[in-house]
């Protein structure tokens, strides 16, 4: 037997979860298997501001790789696991390695959806953003005046729009739905950001699918579209959502649902092994979610920590996102999951807005654009249960939303 923490995944939920057990004074043996060459990074802004080149990819890395060195971190890069054994508590890298557990955790994050070879998905100069190795590709073609087509108007689409006009590129998103972030926000949310991109020289277009993509000599030059169109392309990125890396778990027998299923521990069907951030289905007000956010992969990972050195408190998320696009800032407070109503607020800013999910009455979710104090606001309302604010005070664009607070 051992006590060794095995931590499938290097990603941000994994180094959350090492780095806090250290820092709780926990020196169990830890080793973290990841398949990418590099170090731990942060990947939300290999999309944003590494693509643009603001950022080295240096800057992105969570610690120096003295740090896994200095606190007893076994990092195995470029490694895959085949398989685990959950019966004999191993897990068993390709090329045969089979290292032993007491622990399993698993951090292994999604996999964009990529676009069927079949209409042409596997043709050069079609991509999706994940990892560094998607964003150093992405960067050689990203050149002023050549013609980018992004399919799917949700924020992963968008992020990658609003990049490709920085950088001087002609833009078309194409959304199949009613309309761009139709499954994530309102439809005042949708109008509103469909505004700041259009008055930055992108094309949306809605209700409109891809039929194939064309391509000479094995690079796509062309995309034919569901109203019969066909545009000329130099570039494709798709962004039509990530499936959970959960087939390591199915394999072996654990609860899966498009994540591996967790409790309110973070623990799968097996006790012995834990799953967090986005790989991981958790309970949410009486549903199974999968929460991909930063936040959530941290704040997960950290309480999987607290519970493995005795702690007994359970995990209640208290979600919030972002999304950088332009100069505007989309803060995210809640989930809106459900709602039934909103309210829009203006902000005091130019151009600053909020909405406000409500369910039965009760506040779920704030979209805040360009506007902190309304975020700020709805933040601490979620995070204390003062779910039933006073909607006079909250319609009144002069009152101040510090009164909701008293």
């Amino acid at each position: 037997m051992t006590d060794r923490l095995v931590i499938i995944g290097a990603g941000q939920a994994g180094f959350a979860l090492s780095a806090k057990l250290r820092m709780l004074g926990d020196m169990r043996p830890i080793t973290m298997i990841g398949a990418e060459p590099e170090i731990p990074y942060q990947r939300p802004p290999l999309s944003k501001k590494y693509l643009l080149g603001e950022m080295t990819f240096e800057r992105l890395t969570f610690r120096p790789a003295e740090w896994f060195v200095e606190n007893k971190v076994e990092l195995k890069l470029s490694t895959w696991v085949d398989a685990i054994d959950p019966a004999a508590q191993t897990v068993t890298c390709r090329g045969g390695e089979e290292i032993a557990y007491g622990t399993l955790a698993f951090a292994t994050g999604s996999t964009p959806r990529r676009l069927p070879a079949a209409i042409g998905g596997d043709l050069k100069g079609v991509f999706v953003v994940r990892d560094k190795a998607d964003a150093d590709c992405l960067a050689v073609e990203m050149k002023p005046g050549r013609t980018l087509l992004v399919v799917g108007g949700g924020y992963i689409g968008l992020e990658a729009a609003a990049v490709a006009r920085n950088l001087g590129l002609d833009v078309t998103v194409i959304e199949m739905g009613e309309r761009i972030l139709q499954r994530v926000a309102s439809r005042e949310t949708a109008d509103a950001m469909r505004a700041i991109h259009e008055s930055h020289g992108v094309t949306i277009r809605e209700k409109t699918g891809l039929v194939r993509l064309i391509g000479e000599n094995g690079h796509v030059t062309g995309a034919e579209l569901a109203d019969g169109t066909t545009m000329a392309v130099d570039l494709v990125i798709a962004g039509i959502g990530a499936s959970a890396n959960d087939a390591l778990a199915t394999a072996a027998g654990l609860a899966t649902s498009n994540g591996i299923v967790v409790d309110e521990y973070a623990r799968s069907s097996d006790p012995n092994i834990y799953a967090m951030g986005d790989c991981a289905v958790l309970p949410w007000k009486g549903a199974q979610v999968r929460l991909e956010s930063v936040q959530n992969a941290i704040d997960q990972a950290e309480a999987v920590a607290c519970l493995l050195v005795g702690g007994t408190e359970p995990y209640r998320p208290k979600p919030w996102f972002w999304s950088d696009q332009y100069d505007v800032k989309l803060q995210i407070a809640g989930f809106n999951l459900g709602f039934d109503e909103t309210l829009v607020r203006p902000g005091s800013r130019e151009g600053s807005r909020s909405v406000w999910y409500f369910s039965h009455g009760e506040l779920i979710a704030v979209d805040a654009i360009n506007d902190a104090k309304a975020y700020v606001t709805g933040k601490r309302l979620l995070d204390t249960g003062k779910i039933t604010p006073d909607l006079a005070i909250l319609a009144d664009p002069q009152a101040d939303l510090k009164q909701l607070l008293q």
